[in-house]
């Protein structure tokens, strides 16, 4: 067989016939499916449409898309599949720096997913070894035939090196190895030849030994031989020819005597000198390359150092570049969102919240001033159709709530030593009482406020009708009503804005507006909106959102102060006192600290900004009582 004979990758002949693959659905076909696909800190988790073909896993929008082309794809030559360590549903496929964060809707459908990628990986990966790549392997001479000092090498040059002409190679040779310059490549050749040379050199000297040794032999056989016809005392003649002394001292033709150049014209001389003088030359190149060496080893020592440094210096630069990304407050994984295994810590995550609040704020900011610009005329109702709740299959619910809040929202807070004042700013008063439950703050919530110019029916009718909803609620993404029980309830879906690293909330919820019938003449006006969490077959939580439980209440009563003389009243004649209270289960993992904090900052900005549009909306309008 050629040294260029042409294998497959394993050298193997029972390979290069290629053998088929037992049929598989995953190996020969697709395997498809929906996975929720972690896209980014903003939409979170969507569900995708994900095809696993031809050791390539793409994703689609949805499966209608799939003829539109992927927006995607890994090749899972490389991939590693990581399911993730508390989530069950959850796994990770990294390539390089590519990462995608996938979740099934199930454990099973995960491990499911997990072992059809490692078979079809492992499918594609036999068949290309067994029949797909083909390589040419050239088998190099053995280092026995190299010609270094091997003993075939040294019978394998016959050629004989005279004096003249090994002195002659020698001299050209050994003079350039004395030249200054020159690379080590140079003087690796020059020592190839010599070995060349040294090679001719000891086989040439092997032989004239061996013919030596061959005639120091024969010529022992022949004194042998002498010395037995001497004591018979008879001339001898032998068979060769040779003719031998004889007793009686005549001369006879003895065998032929050795010589210098007796044997196969070889002048040992000549060769000894030529031999010390290759050596010689094979010393002075390895010297010089010695030389050689030791220049260019200090040269790569400090090719060394300097890369060492270069290294060093990168190293340091990763490390604080690491350091760096971990203080950022945005981390695009689900790994640092809210959760209970976060890799985010508290600290982090209220500035991380912090900081989109006070984006938000600068955002409503410029909205309000924007609609200051551009008034809207909305007419305020001017009938009194909330004096009952209606009948409605929430209708006992509904009484149930409000009677709750006219017992219980109404009391003084000075009598409940558990309340404890967090926010005082002028009229407003924010009150707190701490309850946790299962690690989740409960905290109950109380707010008390005075507003001049607004009666108690137009704070809870701007407050309870979604036409203006958005006009004054900031952190409202979207909202839809979902039923409508009667003109003065109606169940409200709603989606709160992401504040990250949070997970986005929703609530559904019904809300209902009543008036407070007076007990007597002396009791004030009194209206009052209450919102508590109710559930609805049209909204189903979803793994989305992290569905909130709420109960709320906002008590409006108004006070008149007669006007001076037979004047009317007047907006100066009236003053609202506003009780809100708030009892919020925001659900998911949020940190205690974080969500006592956001409490306190927003509900009294929430109050001031309500009231302020509320204001805004009926000044120069006529009193609604």
């Amino acid at each position: 067989m050629s040294d260029n004979q042409s294998w497959n990758s394993y050298g193997s002949e029972e390979d290069l016939e290629p053998r088929e693959e037992p049929a598989h659905p995953v190996g020969n076909g697709r395997f498809s499916g929906v996975l929720s696909k972690w896209t980014n800190y903003i939409h979170g988790w969507q569900d995708r449409w994900v095809v696993l073909k031809n050791n390539t896993l793409s994703y689609y929008k949805s499966q209608d898309e799939t003829e539109y082309g992927c927006r995607g794809s890994l090749c899972l030559s490389k991939a590693v599949i990581t399911p993730h360590e508390f989530d069950e549903c959850r796994l990770d496929i990294s390539v390089n720096d590519s990462v995608w964060y996938l979740r099934a809707q199930d454990p099973e459908h995960r491990y499911q997913w997990i072992d059809s990628i490692e078979l079809h990986r492992s499918i594609t990966e036999r068949r290309t070894d067994r029949g797909g790549i083909q390589g040419t392997i050239i088998i190099p001479p053995p280092l026995a035939d190299s010609g270094y000092g091997s003993e075939s090498s040294l019978r394998r040059r016959g050629s004989m090196l005279s004096l003249t002409s090994a002195t002659s190679g020698f001299s050209a040779t050994s003079t350039s190895s004395f030249k200054k310059g020159h690379s080590l490549k140079e003087k690796l050749a020059e020592m190839e030849t010599f070995r060349d040379i040294l090679c001719r050199q000891v086989d040439t000297l092997q032989k004239y030994f061996d013919s030596c040794s061959d005639a120091e032999s024969k010529d022992e056989l022949q004194r042998d031989k002498i010395v037995e016809d001497d004591e018979d005392d008879f001339p001898n003649t032998r068979t060769d020819g040779e003719f031998l002394h004889n007793n009686n001292g005549s001369k006879e033709k003895l065998f032929q005597s050795l010589s210098p150049k007796g044997i196969n014209g070889i002048d040992f001389k000549g060769e000894a000198i030529t031999f010390k003088a290759t050596t010689a030359g094979i010393l002075a190149t390895l010297s010089h390359c010695i030389d050689l060496m030791v220049k260019r080893e200090d040269s790569w020592q400090k090719r060394l150092d300097k890369e060492m440094e270069k290294r060093r210096r990168i190293e340091d630069s990763f490390k604080s570049a690491l350091n760096e990304l971990k203080k950022k407050s945005h981390f695009g994984g689900p790994d640092y969102e809210e959760g209970p295994n976060s890799l985010i810590n508290e600290d982090e995550f209220f500035d991380a919240v912090e900081a989109a609040l006070d984006r938000q704020d600068k955002i409503e900011e410029q909205c309000q001033t924007e609609k200051t610009r551009i008034q809207r005329s909305s007419p305020v109702p001017i009938a009194d159709v909330y004096s009952s709740t209606g009948s409605h299959r929430f209708s006992d619910k509904v009484e149930e709530m409000v009677q709750s809040h006219m017992t219980y929202s109404l009391q003084d807070v000075g009598g409940d030593a558990n309340w404890q004042l967090v926010v005082e700013e002028g009229e407003m008063k924010v009150y707190r009482r701490e309850v946790e439950e299962n690690g989740i703050v409960l905290d109950p919530l109380k707010a008390t406020h005075s507003v001049k110019g607004v009666t108690g029916h137009e704070l809870c009718h701007y407050f309870w009708d979604t036409a203006y909803r958005n006009d004054w609620e900031t952190t409202i993404e979207n909202f839809n009503v979902v039923e409508t029980l009667s003109e003065n309830a109606a169940i409200i879906y709603q989606t709160h804005k992401r504040v990250w690293p949070a997970s986005q909330r929703d609530v559904l919820y019904l809300s209902a507006m009543r008036k407070i019938l007076a007990n007597n003449e002396n009791d004030p006006d009194t209206w009052l909106v209450c919102n508590f969490s109710v559930d609805h077959d049209d909204a189903q939580p979803s793994n989305k959102c992290v569905r909130a439980k709420i109960n709320i209440a906002m008590i409006c009563q108004t006070l008149v102060s007669p006007p001076e003389g037979d004047k009317e009243i007047s907006r100066d004649n009236i003053l609202c006192k506003i009780t809100y209270f708030a009892n919020v289960n925001p659900g998911g993992w949020a940190p205690a600290s974080v969500l006592r904090a956001v409490a306190k900052r927003e509900y009294p900005k929430f109050l001031k900004r309500f009231t302020s549009y509320v204001q805004e909306k009926t000044s120069g309008k006529p009193i609604l009582f």
